[in-house]
């Protein structure tokens, strides 16, 4: 028996998507821990691209239970979406293969609002979240006034929730942010259409997976954006609403540390990051158009282009301490061919000091200026290959160095887009 989480240890982006699409063949059940459809997995199943936002990509795989925790922040509209276009495409025929935290918080039209109107009003001082209403939604889970799905299922509850939350929140769009406000009827009236969609998939998540993991079940921890975007761990503010590592597993799953056996941390051969914040060894040079082209660089969930860099080993160092990584996924690599050389990020010059670890402080880290060591590149297409001995010597030499500098082993190669370019090096349910 094993239980396996995956997490981001980067900025997000990794491709998370097929990684967990990959080891879905191992599991039984497969858990998304947190986030909300600010995030995005992009997947390529039989020459068929699928983008998933909420539901996990295990999703198509037959026979596997997909769980959508109580960690996640769940837009209903989103999620039905996800399900009509699953069910088109001749996928989820059995709707008791996913099921919903009863216990996870959803997020309202006027999260949605407040969060565009408070990045306009911040001027050049915004996060760049994406406009969803993650982080207001979260803000009401904190604040101990959400709404939950077992509330939304219960019409008596739901509506009193709603009318003295629309109180505040009204006042605040109105007052402080110029907005329009909302209506009672409306919000009401559709989220009830909602309900009765919903009421299929809610279930006591925790105690499913309780039970799965005492029959010896194995499961399948998929989270969202990444280490460095985590609210307690990244690059604050310029961060996410929720925790993006290995802890999250726990807390947004109901299941215990030591039902945790593997940690893989998917990480680019390079490095990407959306919206505001440090990015030290980011190019905005030919090299960093170069990685943004041939790495289809846009984001699955707004289109944004995303900003490339240098692989940067203190960040990913960094991951593998704060979330105990038993593995790193090395993924888009097939991406690095064509260049001469490759430069690998080992350590900054921050306020003129030699440092080979992230500083605590977001402005010193703003500072920081990286250390490149230089290795030699390879020109030749490796998206073919399906052992580490196809690979040019060039790119075996690159993965042995990155294992060396972050001080964890690389479990899983990915060398293209589909299923099979993938070189499985260690499998962490075995």
């Amino acid at each position: 028996m094993a239980n396996v989480v995956i997490v981001g240890a980067q900025w997000g982006d990794e491709g998370k998507g097929k990684v967990v699409d990959i080891y879905t063949e191992f599991a039984d059940d497969v858990v998304r821990f947190q986030g909300g459809n600010n995030a995005g997995h992009t997947l390529v199943v039989n020459n068929e691209k699928v983008i998933l936002h909420l539901i996990p990509s295990g999703i198509l795989h037959s026979g596997k239970r997909c769980i959508i925790g109580n960690g996640v922040v769940l837009d209903p509209e989103v999620f039905i979406t996800e399900v009509n276009n699953l069910k088109a495409r001749g996928r989820l025929e059995d709707d008791s293969c996913l099921l919903l935290s009863e216990s996870l918080h959803l997020i309202m039209p006027y999260h949605k609002r407040i969060d565009i109107a408070r990045e306009a009003k911040s001027g050049e001082r915004k996060i760049g979240t994406t406009g969803r209403g993650i982080g207001p939604c979260y803000e009401d889970k904190i604040a101990r006034r959400g709404v939950r799905l077992m509330d939304l299922l219960d019409k008596d509850r739901f509506a009193q929730k709603l009318r003295e939350n629309l109180e505040e929140r009204n006042f605040i769009l109105e007052k402080y942010l110029g907005e329009q406000p909302f209506t009672f009827d409306e919000i009401y009236d559709q989220y009830a259409g909602f309900a009765d969609i919903l009421r299929r998939y809610a279930a006591d998540t925790a105690m499913v997976l309780h039970q799965d993991i005492k029959s010896g079940k194995k499961v399948l921890f998929e989270g969202a954006q990444g280490t460095m975007l985590d609210i307690d761990y990244g690059t604050y503010p310029f961060v996410t609403s929720s925790s993006t590592c290995a802890g999250g597993a726990c807390t947004g799953s109901g299941v215990g540390p030591r039902d945790i056996h593997e940690i893989i941390g998917i990480s680019k051969a390079y490095v990407t990051r959306v919206g505001s914040g440090p990015f030290p060894t980011e190019l905005e040079d030919a090299d960093g158009e170069k990685l943004r082209d041939s790495g289809r660089e846009f984001g699955s969930t707004t289109g944004r282009p995303r900003r490339c860099g240098w692989f940067d080993a203190p960040v990913v160092r960094y991951a593998v301490r704060i979330n105990g990584l038993t593995g790193i996924a090395l993924t888009k690599l097939d991406v690095l061919s064509g260049f001469d050389k490759i430069k690998i990020c080992t350590g900054y010059v921050c306020q003129g000091k030699i440092v080979e670890e992230l500083p605590a402080s977001l402005e010193t880290f703003s500072d920081c200026l990286p250390i490149y060591e230089e290795m030699p590149g390879w020109s030749s297409d490796i998206s073919g290959a399906k052992a580490l001995s196809d690979l040019p010597v060039q790119a075996r030499n690159y993965i042995k160095r990155l294992e060396e500098l972050v001080g964890c082993p690389i479990v899983l190669v990915s060398v293209g887009a589909r299923r099979e370019d993938t070189l499985l090096l260690k499998n962490p349910f075995e």
